[in-house]
């Protein structure tokens, strides 16, 4: 039964210039609640005309912002790192209306993106070159200098509608470039509120623009001329496209995918210790996690106690609107997400796994028009199975048991995705053979979310990742900046070399 609609539901705006401005004429797309189907506001899908207006603006206002020193660059995000603080309660409701995560999963996620605003307010620092007195020569200096190159823009997706593009705009602006973000069109609402306290701010005009939009806006920036580099994160099919459209039209692009993570548990694990952040990473946030945890790998004897434990726990967690207290687990994002994870959990079972837990007729009464699964555990998984192989992007946990840790290294390595991977062992030995061996950009040793903090790339190997530098600390700071040499000689008023013998 679809909802009706309000008709006082706002439509909401773009903003260009310093701006605000109403996309007249465009088509819009309804944004609901996934608790409640509700519609809760209405977004423009804004097409060629709007991309070029922003990213006008923001090259209008890139000569003046270039010219300003790092530090009073940095003074900009100070001021926007109180007013984020000031108001996160406000943003984490927002994420949870437009989302579905739990209100502590968004708050979780708004200081997350917070961390980014202080991490770039050090840019003085991480944007410091290097040089070396008679480097090239007896009296010729070498250094080098790393400039912004102009227009930057990010397409981030719905899964942490707040936090992934801090993992991009704090950096690129305060390097000196523009910026220009385009936030999914699934739940925009809380980037519409971020720029609100970004106005407040003060940024001069055009320097940092909001695009709404879906595909149509993508694509634009990623072929217009002015844009000199995209950043991406979304499914690994996507990615791909993204990178290889931009590269085409000379654009550096950073692309991250999809995920498949495993965590191996070995049979000395503490799972009295570590079992609480093992459910977080399998069922937080629905599953709707780029580091979610959707494969487990129990070695040997660890299989039985695993799978009880996993089970155990799983039977406790609460499902329901994540704005409620005592909830743990919110809904998926959309109907067609419900829909795409119920029939990969159907699939499953068809293929032969054994239904452990089975989340497929989850009903929350409170809530009948909600989008929920419950958490699901299919045991006996074989990589054979599409439940191994492919994403699904939801609170669905597959077991596929092993031998020794040699087998779960095997089995994770041959794997196209390689965004992160775990291990829990009391073995000192077995987790610096898992870190040693293991083909993934991020590793978690007992840590079942191997995030990052702001200060560290957040890494990713094989079809997970696109690109060369990566989203956060200094990888993103090298992304939005191009190394310049300089190298000088001097000669005193007689033509002689300075060489600074004899001073």
């Amino acid at each position: 039964m679809v909802a009706t609609v309000a008709s006082d539901v706002r439509t909401l705006r773009n903003f260009v210039g310093g701006r605000w401005v109403d996309a007249d004429g465009v088509s819009t797309q309804e944004i609901r609640n996934p608790a409640t189907d509700e519609v809760v506001a209405r977004v423009p899908l804004t097409g060629a005309a709007e991309v070029d207006a922003a990213v006008q603006a923001a090259q209008a206002a890139f000569p003046a912002w270039r010219a300003t020193p790092p530090q009073e660059r940095a003074r900009y995000f100070f001021a926007l790192r109180q007013k984020l603080e000031e108001h996160k309660d406000e943003l984490a409701r927002l994420i949870v209306t437009e989302m579905g995560k739990t209100l502590d999963d968004a708050k979780g996620e708004v200081q997350r993106g917070i961390d980014n605003v202080e991490t770039a307010c050090g840019i003085p620092s991480l944007m410091m070159g290097y040089g070396l007195e008679d480097g090239a020569a007896r009296g010729i200096d070498e250094e080098v200098v790393f400039q912004p190159l102009g227009v930057f823009a990010a397409i981030t997706p719905y899964n942490f509608p707040f936090m992934i593009a801090f993992w991009f705009l704090p950096y690129a602006v305060a390097t000196g470039n523009t910026f220009v973000l385009k936030p999914s069109e699934l739940d925009p609402g809380v980037q519409q509120r971020v720029f609100e306290l970004i106005e407040e701010c003060g940024f001069p005009p055009g320097v940092i623009n909001l695009l709404n939009g879906g595909v149509d806006a993508a694509t634009g920036l990623l072929d217009h001329p002015l844009v000199k580099g995209v950043s991406f994160v979304g499914s690994t099919k996507v990615a791909a496209a993204v990178y290889a459209r931009g590269a085409a039209n000379g654009k550096r692009v950073q692309a991250s995918g999809g995920a498949k993570n495993a965590i191996v548990v070995m049979p000395d694990a503490n799972m009295d210790a570590y079992l609480s952040t093992m459910m977080n990473s399998f069922y937080g946030a629905a599953g709707q996690r780029c580091l979610a945890n959707s494969l487990v790998l129990p070695v040997g004897g660890a299989h039985a106690a695993a799978r009880d434990r996993i089970v155990e726990a799983a039977r406790s967690i609460r499902l329901g609107d994540g704005l409620e207290p005592g909830v743990h687990l919110g809904p998926v994002v959309s109907a067609a997400a419900r829909d795409r994870i119920v029939q990969a959990i159907d699939d499953g079972v068809a293929e032969g796994a054994e239904p452990v837990l089975d989340g497929r007729n989850a009903h929350v009464p409170e809530r009948p028009k909600g989008y929920f699964v419950g958490p699901t555990l299919l045991d006996g998984v074989t990589p054979r199975m599409g439940v191994y192989k492919d994403e699904i992007f939801g609170p669905v946990v597959g077991m596929t048991p092993v031998a020794d840790l040699d087998e779960a290294i095997a089995l994770i390595n041959a794997a196209e995705y390689g965004n992160a991977a775990s291990i829990f062992t009391e073995s000192g030995g077995a987790a610096r053979k898992f870190r040693y061996d293991v083909e993934t950009g991020n590793i978690g040793i007992n840590v079942g979310v191997a995030a990052p903090v702001s200060a560290f790339p957040f890494s990713g190997a094989k079809r997970s990742f696109f690109g060369t530098l990566h989203p956060q600390g200094r990888d993103v700071v090298r992304f939005y900046t191009e190394s310049k040499v300089v190298i000088t000689r001097w000669t005193t008023g007689d033509g002689s070399p300075v060489t600074g013998v004899g001073r």
